[in-house]
C-alpha cells in the first residue's frame, strides 16, 4: 500500500528578524517566529511532500522581499517549498509594473490580497478589478481570503475576470464556532457555480471552538464544499501556523483523513496533490 502524497498549498512562515509583520502585535498566540525547520519536522511526520508558501501580510515595503526570502529557503536540498503565493496590492497604480516583475520569477505561482480584514468595498474599485484582470493569460492564480459576508464580492470578481483562476481560501472562512452554517452554505453554493474558482480545504480548525470541536463539527462545512465544487476543483492546505489555534498541523491532517474516510483513492489524490500540480504546474 502506498501513501497518498500531500501538497500543502497554504504554509505561512514567520521570521521577525527578516521581515516586518505589523498585524502580529494584535494576535498574541501567533506573535513569535514560526520557521521552516519547525514546520518541516511536523510536515514530514504528517506525510506532506511539498508546500506552497502563502504570503503573511507583511509590511508593504517587504512584499517583494518576502518572496525573495522564501526562495532562499526553497533552494536548500530536500526542502519542501515548491513555490510562493505572493502578496500584492491590486488597488494601487503600481500593480502592472509589479506583475511584470513577478512574471519573470518562476518561483511566484500566484498572488493574494488579504480582503477579510479590509473594507468590504476594496475589491469593488475599477482599478482593483482592472488589475485582477491582468492575471488572465498568465500562470498566476489569485487567492480569495474573504469572510462569509464578503463572498458576494468574491463572486463579483470571478464574474468580472472569467479567465483568471481564483482560489477560495479556508472554505470561505465559515463561523464554525458561532454555528454560522446556514448563511455560509447558500453563498458557497452560489460561488461554486463559477468554474474559474477552486476551493481550498484548509485551516478550518481555527474557526471552531478550540476546546470542544470534533470531526463531526467540521463535517458539514468541509463536505458541503466538496459536494459543491467537485473533486476537480479542490486543493488542500494546512494554514500553519494559524491552524495551531485549533489544535495544530497533525490534528488538522488527522481530521482531514477522517473526513475523507469514505472517499476513493482517486478522489483523495485529486484533493491532496493532483489538482495542485495541475493548477500551479508543480513537478
Amino acid at each position: 500500500m502506498s501513501l497518498t502524497p500531500m501538497i500543502d498549498t497554504h504554509l505561512h512562515l514567520i521570521d521577525q528578524s527578516a521581515l516586518s509583520y505589523p498585524w502580529l502585535s494584535g494576535v498574541v498566540a501567533l506573535n513569535r517566529d514560526f520557521r521552516y525547520e519547525e514546520y518541516a519536522l511536523q510536515a514530514h511526520r504528517a506525510g506532506i511532500t511539498q508546500a506552497l508558501h502563502m504570503e503573511v501580510d507583511v509590511a508593504p515595503s517587504d512584499i517583494e522581499s518576502e518572496s525573495d526570502y522564501i526562495a532562499t529557503l526553497a533552494i536548500r536540498e530536500g526542502n519542501l517549498i515548491a513555490g510562493a503565493i505572493a502578496s500584492c496590492r491590486p488597488e494601487e497604480d503600481g500593480f502592472a509594473a509589479f506583475l511584470e516583475r513577478q512574471q519573470a520569477n518562476p518561483f511566484v505561482k500566484g498572488f493574494r490580497r488579504v480582503l477579510h480584514v479590509m473594507p468590504d468595498d476594496l475589491s469593488e474599485s475599477a482599478l482593483f478589478r482592472e488589475n485582477i484582470n491582468r492575471l488572465a493569460g498568465t500562470r498566476h492564480t489569485f487567492d480569495l481570503c474573504v469572510l462569509p459576508r464578503q463572498i458576494d464580492k468574491a463572486i463579483a470578481l470571478a464574474d468580472l475576470a472569467p479567465d483568471v483562476q481564483f482560489i477560495l481560501d479556508h472554505c470561505g472562512v465559515p463561523d464554525i464556532k458561532g454555528d454560522g452554517l446556514d448563511d455560509w452554505r447558500g453563498k458557497i453554493t452560489d460561488l461554486a457555480k463559477r468554474p474559474n474558482v477552486t476551493a481550498k480545504i484548509s485551516g478550518v480548525v481555527a474557526y471552531a471552538d478550540a476546546q470542544t470541536w470534533r470531526v463531526e463539527t467540521l463535517e458539514p462545512y468541509v463536505l458541503h464544499v466538496i459536494e459543491r465544487f467537485g473533486w476537480d476543483r479542490l486543493v488542500w492546505g494546512s494554514d500553519w501556523p494559524v491552524c495551531t489555534l485549533g489544535g495544530g498541523l497533525a490534528t488538522w491532517v488527522a481530521a482531514t483523513h477522517a473526513l475523507l474516510s469514505g472517499c476513493s483513492d482517486s478522489e483523495k489524490t485529486k484533493l491532496f496533490s493532483a489538482n495542485a500540480k495541475r493548477i500551479w504546474n508543480l513537478a
